[in-house]
């Protein structure tokens, strides 16, 4: 099972790849900072200078609905936020 999940491509995630050279990822929860640095550097080819990790917890919502009692769960995840070296660069779309 791989490490990295999937890129986070959101608005902020796309301002920090602008300003800091930072991108980020959601990995697998059991995984640590040196093996997302690994993975970062085999995967795309680049030089990882920083690892950063945050834990997401699970998020329970209920609602009051015409229906009735309606209840929602997000799943927890982990994410990281791998700073790369200067010069270095991931192009998430060129695939496209």
């Amino acid at each position: 099972m791989s490490i990295l999940i999937k890129p986070i491509i959101t608005e902020k995630a796309t301002d920090l790849s602008e300003l800091n050279n930072c991108f980020s990822f959601v990995v697998r929860k059991t995984a640590n900072k040196i093996e997302v640095k690994e993975a970062v550097e085999n995967t795309y080819g680049v030089t990882v200078e920083n690892v950063r990790t945050l834990n997401y917890p699970v998020k329970r919502s209920t609602k009051y609905t015409k229906k009735g009692l309606v209840s929602s769960v997000k799943g927890a995840y982990k994410k990281a936020v791998v700073q790369l070296a200067e010069g270095e660069n991931i192009d998430f779309y060129s695939n496209i």
